[in-house]
């Protein structure tokens, strides 16, 4: 099933709120999982990329720490603290 077919059949759908209730619950368990995930795959050091909310820009940086919630960024505009979950792992490229 492709993504807009499950949001369709979520918004158009006869759902009970309690039913809701449980997809929303579902949907934020597996965001925390990823968060986790990719906070257990970041080191202090690493390269990331991510969309910043303030200007819908991608922003590259440099992981200066790692907390519970936020990984603080080191980028050219100053220091970002980021939900783990929005970061993305450039890869340095050797040429």
């Amino acid at each position: 099933m492709e993504i807009k077919q499950i949001n369709s059949a979520i918004m158009f759908g006869n759902w009970t709120d309690i039913e809701l209730r449980s997809m929303i619950d579902a949907v934020k368990f597996n965001r925390s999982q990823l968060g986790k995930q990719i906070k257990r795959s970041l080191a202090i050091g690493d390269s990331v990329n991510f969309t910043s909310s303030k200007t819908g820009r991608n922003v590259t940086g440099i992981v200066t720490k790692i907390a519970i919630k936020y990984v603080t960024v080191k980028t050219v505009n100053g220091l970002w603290k980021v939900p783990a979950n929005m970061l993305t792992v450039v890869e340095d490229m050797v040429a």
